[in-house]
């Protein structure tokens, strides 16, 4: 049993050890270490129950002692020596640190400690740059640099405790301010903060509890008492006997109690002998004499001491060691997303190289639909050719129902082009495609591009086509006829169909803004995503933003001159459906016409739908037609076939030319606007202007280079 409790004394002291290590590297700055924290008014007895429980003495003179934190570490080795040194604190510059490392008193022993305390303390505050005269303007008033008390000896045993500054009420006049008293309330709030550090929370035996500041502090911080371990000192000086039952009621739990306890404590005063002190009977006496001997004296105040040094540890450590890593890892990828330094005209241009090299990998996932990375096209506006499609589809569909000014005739032989009917499932398929481009576009605020201005015009009307389709042939044929006999002239089909296609014009230039919206959205956030540097991301996007605006116009222009050849030029086509639709309107008006004047059979079943028609009955159908309504139903069957055959002829080519080929593929893409050539092309001067790093992004590449070597040293001490 003792062999094996020794092993886990040694164990203990092992880990206790790495955590001080890592204590004086800073990397409690970057996580939580486990540590005893020693806090309490100035007047608490706080500097007398260290030297009893470290056998240091201790500097009780206000002026020296108050201005920073000192670590007090007790440790076993073959040699008695007291060594005193610095941390320096965590933002202490090259400078600052090197001044400290000059600062050590090695080797000591502890009378020469003793001797040259007050020394020691004078000259470390001249090392942190504190300041000792009130009415001076240069140095600090406190610092965040620990002064480093190490005891060894063959008899110690590992304890570490941290000593702040105590808290106090009144300014000392040429010493402190009323300014001072808040800095050491908040250096104290920020030792006690974190749920790894056990609070040995001093006060007087002597004042009454209910004013003891310490204790309110410790609650907002650890308000359950689990942390929080009370120590009462100067019993002698309690005299009143209900006055010291009440502080036996403190530590045996029956009031204010706290989970780790109280802990009674007669120190040794400055005017104690050794031997007068140990023969000190005060705590022998009732009602101390009552209490539990493992809380009353210094003994068994470092015997749970060093207990919970040793059973925090034990108990965080592993949690310390994954914690580290985390950020070790969180921080080299912080790092990682910086990119190489930025320094001279060789990295800049290497930098952006990469970053366009990067864009244009991007670009080119995004146009073949590999989504394959999440983590790249998780947004919903880098799905680019998806989107695009949607869009295209949405345009078709919408073009072959509402484009035509005014609805077809049904001659019995109706071509789907134009048939605004649809069924059940295309309106579904298209309901669905419209609420996809729907929502890609309700993702994309187009007032935070002012710049498409004049350019993008998504608004559009989907009308239904008017009805009077006849009606409104037969006036403008009456108002545009001339003396050919039975005949139109060209003039009124080129009308006709100029008539019928007033909406192209606004159909296609919302289906263009919306694409060109798309693609604009798409290279902003795939420039956010390849440049995390935002300087450097605004001052790409203030380059090519006049580039990609010539780029989307031409594009629009593309599309705006393939709708003025559509309803402009003269109405021709090659296609040999022309004629076959033609011939399809032709005949089912001849197929209605013989229907309408043909007979049924004479006592035919239900079942018989045939007719009877005869060569004389078809001659005089043909013959009740005017010229004029003969001459009507051509223009009209005409316009529609040759319609039917435009529509789908210019919305692919809309696609193909203005789409496809001037914003997405061709030479002349706004995706291609920012690639590796552009960047080779850029000279030194505007470089600097775009690449340079900032002082603000040298100085969080420092910080992160910095906290990487510090958490690597770390993972190196915590192995």
């Amino acid at each position: 049993m003792t062999a094996l409790y020794t092993s886990d004394r040694l164990a203990s002291s092992v880990l206790l050890e790495k955590i001080d290590k890592l204590r004086e590297k800073n990397i409690s700055q970057h996580v939580p270490l486990t540590q005893l924290v020693v806090v309490g008014d100035q007047s608490s007895g706080k500097s007398s129950l260290l030297e009893t429980l470290t056998g240091l003495p201790m500097e009780h003179n206000i002026e020296l002692c108050t201005r920073f934190a000192t670590q007090i570490t007790s440790r076993r080795d073959p040699e008695s020596r007291v060594a005193v040194t610095i941390i320096p604190g965590p933002d202490a510059s090259d400078e600052h640190k090197k001044r400290l490392n000059d600062f050590a008193f090695e080797s000591l022993t502890i009378e020469n400690f003793r001797e040259q305390l007050p020394t020691i303390f004078k000259q470390a505050n001249v090392a942190m740059g504190i300041r000792t005269e009130i009415t001076s303007s240069s140095g600090k008033v406190f610092s965040k640099d620990v002064m480093k008390i190490e005891k060894c000896g063959p008899d110690e045993d590992y304890l570490t405790v941290i000593d702040v500054p105590g808290i106090f009420r009144n300014a000392s006049e040429g010493v402190t301010t009323p300014g001072d008293i808040q800095l050491v309330i908040d250096m104290v709030k920020q030792y006690i903060q974190d749920s790894r550090t056990i609070i040995l929370a001093v006060f007087a035996g002597n004042t009454h509890i209910d004013n003891q500041e310490i204790l309110t502090l410790s609650r907002q911080y650890d308000p359950t008492g689990e942390r929080t371990l009370g120590v009462l000192t100067k019993p002698d000086l309690v005299r009143d006997p209900s006055e010291k039952q009440k502080v036996c009621d403190l530590v045996l739990g029956k009031k204010k109690s706290l989970t780790l306890g109280y802990y009674v404590v007669r120190n040794r005063g400055p005017d104690d002998t050794i031997e007068a002190w140990e023969a000190d009977t005060t705590l022998q006496e009732a009602p101390w004499s009552s209490l539990p001997h493992d809380r009353v004296g210094p003994a068994a105040l470092r015997t749970r001491l060093r207990e919970l040094s040793e059973q925090i540890t034990r108990r965080e450590f592993p949690k310390i060691r994954k914690q580290v890593k985390t950020e070790l890892d969180a921080t080299r990828q912080q790092l990682d997303s910086l990119g190489d330094s930025r320094h001279n005209e060789k990295e800049q241009r290497r930098y952006l190289t990469a970053v366009a090299r990067k864009f244009q990998d991007t670009v080119k996932a995004a146009l073949n639909g590999w989504y394959s990375d999440e983590a790249v096209f998780r947004k919903s506006t880098m799905r680019l050719i998806t989107h695009i499609v949607n869009l295209s589809d949405e345009f078709h569909d919408d073009f072959t129902r509402f484009s035509h000014l005014h609805e077809f005739q049904d001659t019995g032989n109706t071509t789907p082009s134009t048939d605004s009917s649809c069924s059940k499932v295309e309106l579904d398929t298209h309901a669905m495609c419209s609420n996809a481009v729907d929502a890609a576009l309700d993702k994309i605020d187009l007032d935070s591009y002012p710049e498409l201005d004049g350019i993008v015009c998504t608004a559009e009307s989907l009308e239904d086509p008017d009805e009077d389709t006849m009606e409104w042939i037969h006036e403008m044929y009456m108002e545009s006829r001339n003396m050919d006999l039975g005949t139109f002239g060209g003039n009124v089909f080129s009308m006709a169909f100029k008539k019928q296609s007033t909406k192209w014009g606004d159909m296609t230039r919302s289906y263009l803004g919306k694409a060109i919206l798309m693609v604009h959205q798409f290279i902003s956030d795939a420039l956010d995503l390849v440049c995390p540097d935002t300087r450097v991301k605004e001052m790409i996007w203030s380059a090519i933003v006049d580039d990609l605006l010539l780029r989307y116009k031409a594009a629009m222009d593309q599309a705006m001159l393939l709708v003025q050849i559509e309803r402009e030029k003269r109405p021709y086509t090659l296609n040999k459906e022309f004629s076959e639709r033609l011939q399809l309107a032709q005949g089912g008006r001849t197929a209605a016409l013989i229907k309408a004047a043909g007979q049924t059979k004479t006592n035919a079943s239900p079942f018989d739908k045939s007719i009877t028609v005869t060569p004389n009955v078809i001659k005089a159908a043909s013959a009740n037609q005017s010229n004029v309504e003969r001459v009507n139903q051509e223009i009209h069957d005409k316009l529609h076939a040759y319609y039917n055959l435009a529509l789908c002829r210019f919305v692919d080519n809309v696609f193909q030319q203005a789409v496809d080929h001037g914003l997405l593929t061709g030479p002349s893409t706004p995706l291609a606007v920012f690639d590796q050539e552009w960047v080779i092309k850029l000279e030194a001067d505007e470089l600097e202007d775009m690449a340079g790093e900032s002082e603000a992004s040298k100085s969080r590449r420092s910080i992160l280079a910095r906290k990487v070597k510090d958490l690597t040293v770390a993972m190196r001490i915590l192995k």
